[in-house]
C-alpha cells in the first residue's frame, strides 16, 4: 500500500474519533452551512452533521484509488502519480480542516466561516496548479476538454497555463485572511476565471495546432 493511503487512513479514523467524542456536546441541530456573507443558513441533524465529513472523505478516498486503474491512459497517470498522491493527502486534509472549524463553531466559538477557509482553499487551489502543470493526459486528472484530450501538445500547452493561474487564485484566495468580507469574492472570482479561461486557451491552442498540421 502506498504511504499516502495511510495517512488518509489515520485522516478519516481521526475525524470518526472526534465525531464520536463530540456527540454528547454537540446541540441536536448543528449549523451546517454558511452564505456568502459568512451567516448560517442551514442545520442538519448532528448524527448526520458530526460524520457527512467523514464519510465523504471515505466514499472521495475510494474513488480516488479506482480513478488511475480506470483510466484508459492510466500509464500516464504513473508518470505524476506522486504529485497526485500527495493532491488526495492535502484535499483530505482539507475536509479534516473543515470538519474542524465546523465542530468550533458548533461549540459556540464563533468565527468569520469565509476568512477561515480562505488560507485552506488557498493551499489546496495553489498545489492543484501544481499538480496540473505536472499532470500528462489522462481522462480524469486535469483540464479535461475535447481539444486537450484530443492533442497531445494541446493539453501540454493549456496545463502549464491552468497550473499558474491556479496557482495565481491560491494567492488571491489567501487574501482573504486580511479582507474578510471580501473573502468570498477572493475565493470565487479567480479560480472561475482560472477554469474559464484554460478552456477557452484549450480551443485557440487547438485550433492553432490544426492549422499548423494543414500547413505540413
Amino acid at each position: 500500500m502506498r504511504p499516502a493511503n495511510f495517512i488518509i487512513m489515520a485522516i478519516i479514523l481521526i475525524s470518526v474519533a472526534i465525531s464520536i467524542y463530540l456527540y454528547p456536546q454537540m446541540p441536536e441541530q448543528m449549523v451546517s452551512h454558511w452564505n456568502s456573507e459568512g451567516q448560517p443558513d442551514s442545520s442538519l441533524p448532528k448524527n448526520i452533521a458530526l460524520f457527512i465529513m467523514p464519510v465523504l472523505s471515505i466514499f472521495l478516498f475510494a474513488l480516488f484509488l479506482v480513478i488511475p486503474s480506470l483510466d484508459p491512459l492510466k500509464e500516464n497517470i504513473e508518470q505524476f502519480r506522486k504529485y497526485f498522491d500527495s493532491f488526495i493527502v492535502l484535499f483530505m486534509l482539507f475536509f479534516f480542516y473543515v470538519h474542524i472549524i465546523t465542530n468550533l463553531w458548533n461549540l459556540g466559538i464563533f468565527f468569520d466561516m469565509g476568512q477561515f477557509l480562505s488560507p485552506a482553499l488557498g493551499v489546496l487551489f495553489f498545489y492543484s496548479g501544481i499538480l496540473i502543470e505536472n499532470s500528462k493526459r489522462n481522462w480524469f486528472i486535469g483540464i479535461k476538454t475535447p481539444w486537450t484530450l484530443s492533442n497531445e501538445k494541446v493539453w501540454n500547452k493549456t496545463h502549464r497555463l491552468g497550473g499558474k493561474l491556479f496557482k495565481i487564485s491560491g494567492i488571491f484566495a489567501f487574501f482573504g485572511l486580511l479582507f474578510p468580507k471580501d473573502a468570498m469574492l477572493l475565493i470565487l472570482v479567480p479560480i472561475l476565471f482560472a477554469v474559464l479561461f484554460s478552456i477557452i486557451y484549450s480551443y485557440l491552442a487547438y485550433q492553432k495546432e490544426m492549422k499548423k498540421s494543414k500547413k505540413k
